[in-house]
């Protein structure tokens, strides 16, 4: 799997973080960071929760 983010849309508002910690963290500079981009599968209910939560629909998984 493969976590991609429109930072076009993205509005740092970290419930993304709230979702999946291991993955995405928004720093003090209020910018989201992606911190896996292949996340192990044992992650995928967590970036699917992410993305599914997502209020600007801006983070996408692949495979």
């Amino acid at each position: 799997m493969r976590v991609v983010v429109d930072f076009d849309k993205c509005k740092s508002n970290a419930l993304c973080m709230g979702a999946a910690p291991e993955v995405f963290e928004v720093r003090d500079d209020n910018f989201l960071y992606v911190l896996q981009e292949a996340p192990p599968e044992d992650l995928r209910a967590k970036v699917e929760e992410a993305v599914r939560i997502c209020p600007q629909q801006a983070i996408t998984l692949e495979g």
